[in-house]
């Protein structure tokens, strides 16, 4: 087999597809180096160490599920953006759960000023300002919104709901439901703690 010509996009992209196809919590620079057939030591010329390798899948997760997301929202809004983000949310977990996975970790500092935790940042703003929510109530709506999804994601990927014979679908969709519901209530104002 030929020596690869590797730069850190290569790296960091095979990295991305061995954690789709082994699982993020076993990716390892030794892991990678067989997966990419050369020795450990050539891969620290394009990574520090296991943390920037970590970081940099982090980095190409957001910047794939932005285009994911940014793909079903485009030329949406209101329901049908929603509906389009959490979809691609959907999507995006289903498809590369390596990816997902590296997404749940904390982001660094350098992972968060990323280009595609920007445009992610961005393109939940735009569907929050379709339900009139704006200044620091996007925030608080982001994390309801972030939470809920990632909350039935999670418990669907590990079996949470085979114990009930309805359909997971349909609770899905009632979900989404639920999300526009309340994003419709939200305050569109800075309020103080309701008693």
């Amino acid at each position: 087999m030929p020596r690869r010509n590797l730069d850190r996009g290569a790296v960091v992209s095979a990295a991305a597809e061995l954690a789709d196809r082994d699982g993020f919590e076993v990716l390892s620079v030794s892991a990678l180096a067989r997966h990419l057939d050369v020795q450990p030591a050539s891969l620290y010329s394009h990574v520090r160490n296991l943390a920037d390798l970590q970081a940099g899948v982090h980095q190409l997760a957001l910047a794939s599920l932005t285009d994911t997301i940014g793909t079903e929202v485009a030329g949406c809004s209101g329901r049908d953006a929603l509906n389009g983000m959490v979809g691609g949310y959907r999507q995006f977990e289903q498809e590369h759960p390596g990816l997902w996975a590296a997404l749940q970790r904390p982001a660094s500092e350098e992972t968060a000023r990323s280009a595609g935790a920007v445009r992610l940042t961005t393109l939940t703003a735009a569907v929050l300002r379709g339900y009139g929510i704006v200044g620091d109530e996007m925030v608080h709506a982001t994390r309801f919104l972030g939470a809920t999804v990632n909350g039935f994601l999670s418990l669907q990927r590990h079996g949470g709901f085979a114990h009930r014979p309805a359909d997971q679908q349909t609770s899905w969709l009632r979900t989404v439901d639920a999300l526009d519901t309340a994003l419709r209530a939200w305050p569109t104002t800075i309020e103080g703690p309701r008693s």
